[in-house]
């Protein structure tokens, strides 16, 4: 029914708690008391009873019915008790290795932690020990009611229990052999669920990045992927049960049929009307009702258990001594090497040719949040030539990334216009404008897939050697080696903030617009790598504009943007320490020392 692991966790679980079992056993033969009698009793009620005339007699035999059904109502008392003794210990141990696995891979050397731990700490265990025991009650209720309703058939008519026993194990046989494909199936829905929410979270949580990327076709295209693949899965695991109620009809009904039709013989060869309304009674009250909760129940929350169990083994393993060291930290294949850190600023873009319009150009613009909010932008003019490196600092909330939104035509301003090397922003079609820019925001979008596909995604014709030689200039070399190389299979969820951030970097590093925005886009990075990315951009041809983290950004632009009050000021990180008082200031809390002065200076 499941994986080796699984099985072996189950049958330790079973073993460690013998004696609860034995409990369990004990009283679940009490509770089968009427299953085992109520076949005979009704016999005995019917021939010597209300057939012989002896009314009184057979209502005699009926309250012996009554009283081993209360004693089997007595005992399903004991039996939750019991079964609470079993499954209540194998849920701690559970939720007790999820704990430790989480720690394990948070302390070791290149670990971190999972926030997957909660859902498997909270929902999943919950789901195992839901399902474990149902599982018990199920299996067990199957094994006691339908013993004892066989062997009241043998002791009522030995060829009784032989024309009803068979179907039964025809009906067994056929949902066994359907368990594999059936768990198959619904670890397959499982997954495609997940992929799902995976897929549709991480488009939704990049819905920027993928308006600015003009790929809201392949991000809907990958989404509706996810979506049949799990309508998919979902019928496919509902023709599933189709099987059990095949199993159902064979087992549970067949031998219904089997004793109608064969009352008439069996009468004449001298079975009495009561031994064949007991034997119809054990069918129908004892053999029918347990196969139909076993076959449910296992059909159901069995294979709940197998794929949720499974998926618990797999990502909390015991430890131990067969648990593998804490993993060193990877090395660095000869293929990406990191590259070295910059010395020093880089150096000024290749020049534009002469008579290109400019990269960005901005007349007039305006734009607030609201018709009646103070404008983030007023009047606002802004050119930035072609290979140009701007960085854009200021306050927060003094309108940086409302910019950079504007220049990426994510957003439309109230009055003025916005032109990319020439082309109006307005009314250019997204696939347009995605060949001119590409905006890098904070939160960066990582799609499920490869590493690869990730890093192709603005260049899908882009060879291996190109995506390695960009992986080694922005230094996500240690981190492709990490997750197994080009071909490996990426998790959103698994990665970092940071280690996000520089996929996303990547990505636009191979991107062939010429204009590149980077709106905080590497503020989860160390200083040193985030010197990297920056002068491979610098580096990379084009235009660059850096919405400014730190200072370091600031002064390895050409030019800096600083929105100083109502009045944005451009110049060099020099020109500007001495004409803007906000950009010593910013200067000061980004390298924590106090501004030269704070007395306001001319501007020109």
């Amino acid at each position: 029914m499941s994986g080796p692991g699984v099985r072996r966790s189950t049958w330790a679980a079973l073993r460690a708690r013998r004696r609860a079992l034995g409990r369990l056993a004990a009283w679940s033969a009490v509770e089968a008391l009427p299953a085992l009698l109520g076949g005979v009793l009704v016999a005995r009620a019917v021939d010597r009873g209300f057939l012989a005339g002896e009314f009184g007699t057979g209502l005699a035999w009926l309250a012996g019915l009554a009283a081993a059904v209360l004693v089997g109502a007595a005992a399903t008392g004991q039996v939750y008790r019991s079964l609470g003794a079993v499954v209540e210990p194998f849920r701690d141990e559970l939720a007790a290795r999820v704990v430790r696995g989480a720690l394990h891979d948070a302390t070791r050397a290149g670990g971190r932690a999972d926030s997957a731990t909660v859902a498997r700490l909270t929902h999943q265990v919950e789901v195992v020990r839901d399902t474990f025991g149902g599982l018990l009650l199920v299996v067990r209720g199957f094994l006691f009611t339908a013993g004892a309703a066989l062997l009241g058939l043998l002791a009522l008519a030995p060829p009784l229990a032989g024309a009803v026993a068979a179907p039964l194990v025809v009906g067994l046989a056929v949902f066994g052999a359907s368990l594999p494909a059936m768990v198959a199936h619904q670890r397959a829905q499982v997954t495609a669920g997940e992929q799902l929410g995976r897929s549709a979270a991480s488009a939704l949580a990049g819905h920027r990045d993928v308006v600015a990327c003009g790929a809201q076709e392949r991000v809907v295209s990958d989404v509706d992927q996810r979506v049949t693949a799990q309508a998919d899965a979902e019928r496919t695991l509902a023709r599933m049960a189709a099987l059990r109620s095949l199993s159902l009809g064979v087992g549970g009904w067949l031998p219904v049929v089997v004793l109608v039709l064969a009352a008439p013989w069996l009468v004449r060869q001298g079975l009495s009307a009561g031994a064949v309304l007991g034997a119809l009674v054990y069918v129908t009250t004892g053999l029918q009702p347990a196969l139909h909760a076993v076959v449910q129940g296992v059909g159901g929350g069995g294979l709940r258990y197998a794929v949720t169990l499974g998926r618990i083994l797999r990502t909390s393993p015991p430890p131990g001594p067969d648990l593998p060291p804490p993993a060193a930290p990877p090395s660095r294949p000869a293929a990406v090497p990191a590259p070295p850190v910059p010395a020093g600023p880089a150096g000024p873009s290749p020049a534009a040719a002469v008579g290109d319009p400019p990269a960005v150009a901005l007349r007039g613009l305006t734009f607030r949040y609201g018709p009646h909010a103070r404008p983030v932008l007023a009047d606002f003019t802004l050119t930035v030539a072609a290979g140009d490196h701007l960085a854009v600092v200021g306050p927060s909330g003094a309108g940086k990334s409302t910019l950079a939104a504007l220049v990426a035509g994510l957003a439309s301003p109230e009055s003025g216009t916005v032109h990319l090397a020439g082309l109006p922003v307005n009314g250019t079609p997204p696939e347009a404008l995605a060949r001119l820019r590409v905006l890098v925001p904070q939160e960066a979008y990582v799609r499920t897939g490869s590493v690869g596909d990730n890093l192709r995604y603005l260049h899908a014709d882009a060879d291996d050697a190109t995506v390695l030689a960009a992986v080694r200039t922005l230094g996500a070399g240690p981190l492709v080696a990490r997750l197994g190389g080009l071909d490996a299979e990426l998790d959103p969820a698994a990665l970092s903030a940071g280690e996000r951030q520089l996929v996303a970097a990547v990505r636009a590093y191979l991107a062939p617009a010429p204009l590149v925005i980077l709106d905080e886009a590497t503020c989860h990075l160390d200083p040193t790598l985030e010197a990297t990315v920056e002068h491979a951009f610098a580096r990379r041809g084009g235009t660059l504009v850096v919405i400014a983290h730190r200072i370091s950004s600031a002064t390895r632009a050409q030019r800096v943007l600083v929105f100083d009050g109502d009045r944005p000021l451009v110049g060099s990180h020099d020109d500007l320490l001495t004409r803007s008082m906000t950009y010593r200031e910013l200067v000061g809390h980004w390298e924590d020392v106090t501004p030269p002065d704070r007395v306001p200076l001319g501007r020109p």
